[in-house]
């Protein structure tokens, strides 16, 4: 693959992980405007709703945890660029939520539901405030790194990378995974909760701390007894706000 094509690939794996991005926004949300969402969409029996909607929770945290591990990245660049790779894994990442918003069954029983209008406001805002934390998570940590985009431009230009650096911006001086914290705020945060969506947020949330502790062994094994002094200074998902020495 050429340096330019390269460019360009990861520029339409970008695009199209945006675009899943936000529609995993609209998915969660049930946001009324769209066809399919948690709770939109074809019907089936409780049981094959189940099995099937946890086949594809299964698939995404699959794909997601196994390409992302330094042994299979290793293997995996024999074979692709390594300017490459990471723009493959956001496209590999992008097709699995498409399959799960195409393959999901709602299951509509509600487990809760908020009447109360402050109440339910402030759950929404708590819902917008995940994705948000999501987001600009992403760019505290390099978003254009995170998504294969920096990658292939270093590549384009005939540069290497940087080696990384242990840093904690703002979220980070709190909290070790404000990404996934967020994530858990989006996926819980609903005025109304289904079936459906309770088994997506507990099916993610459960994906997500396996994510977690093998990122965290990942960064170890990176950066040492750095991130362990870093690690026991803050808290996994919610803030541990460090006592100023006397």
């Amino acid at each position: 693959m050429s340096r330019a094509a390269t460019l360009l690939f990861a520029i339409v794996a970008y695009a199209i992980f945006f675009a899943t991005f936000l529609y995993l926004i609209v998915f969660v949300g049930d946001l009324s405007f769209a066809s399919r969402t948690v709770d939109v969409g074809p019907s089936a029996p409780l049981t094959v709703a189940i099995v099937t909607n946890l086949a594809l929770i299964g698939l995404f945290g699959m794909q997601h945890s196994v390409m992302a591990r330094p042994a299979f990245k290793q293997w995996w660049t024999r074979f692709v660029p390594q300017s490459a790779e990471r723009s493959i894994y956001v496209l590999a990442a992008s097709g699995m939520l498409i399959l799960l918003f195409f393959g999901w069954r709602p299951i509509p029983q509600v487990v809760w539901s908020v009447t109360n209008p402050l109440a339910a406001d402030i759950i929404w805002l708590l819902f917008w405030a995940g994705w948000l934390i999501v987001l600009l998570s992403t760019f505290l940590i390099n978003h254009f790194e995170l998504f294969g985009l920096q990658q292939a431009w270093l590549n384009m230009r005939g540069r290497k990378a940087a080696n990384p650096q242990l840093r904690q911006p703002f979220f980070y001086r709190w909290v070790a995974h404000p990404l996934y914290s967020g994530f858990f705020l989006a996926f819980w945060a609903a005025p109304e909760m289904t079936a459906g969506h309770l088994l997506l947020a507990v099916g993610m949330s459960t994906f997500m701390l396996i994510a977690i502790r093998y990122e965290e062994d990942d960064l170890t094994n990176l950066f040492g007894e750095d991130y362990r002094r870093y690690r026991s200074g803050v808290g996994m998902l919610t803030p541990r706000f460090r006592r100023r020495s006397a």
